[in-house]
């Protein structure tokens, strides 16, 4: 069984995770990794606003409580601007807890994609690789607007 975390942008902060939970259920987005396994969520929370002083803290509450694998949620990089940090923080969790770090969580809805398309904000190549395990098809992308 992989046990998973969830890390949010705190922009965030009152989402519920329904887009998060459901493609964990249906293993959709970054979550299409796990088809055919059994995955237990052992913590959600917020890297607690900018800078994310609260990434050291729930990283090792995450792992105290069994996770191999830490997901920093799609809002991360579908808020304007996407987070500036998302390489901070998969660097820092890596290298402190040796966990693996995910970058995505559900597929990247329609909506943001065309908006972010629009503004240019993904066309530096390093945008393209972090986006790489949200990007799914149309009709999923649809689905999660």
């Amino acid at each position: 069984m992989k046990k998973i975390g969830i890390i949010v942008c705190d922009r965030y902060r009152t989402c519920a995770g329904g887009k998060c939970l459901r493609a964990l259920r249906n293993r959709e987005g970054a979550f299409a990794r796990y088809e055919g396994e059994q995955v237990e969520l052992v913590g959600y929370t917020t890297c607690g606003g900018c800078p994310g002083g609260n990434v050291e803290y729930t990283g090792e509450e995450m792992v105290a409580n069994g996770a191999q694998i830490v997901h920093l949620a799609t809002g991360l990089l579908v808020g304007y601007p996407p987070c500036p940090y998302i390489d901070t923080f998969k660097s820092f969790l890596e290298k402190r807890y040796g966990v693996e770090v995910v970058v995505g969580t559900h597929p990247i809805p329609k909506k943001y994609l065309d908006l972010h398309a629009r503004l240019g904000t993904w066309d530096d190549p390093k945008w393209q690789l972090l986006l790489g395990p949200t990007m799914t098809n149309g009709t999923i992308r649809k689905a999660y607007d």
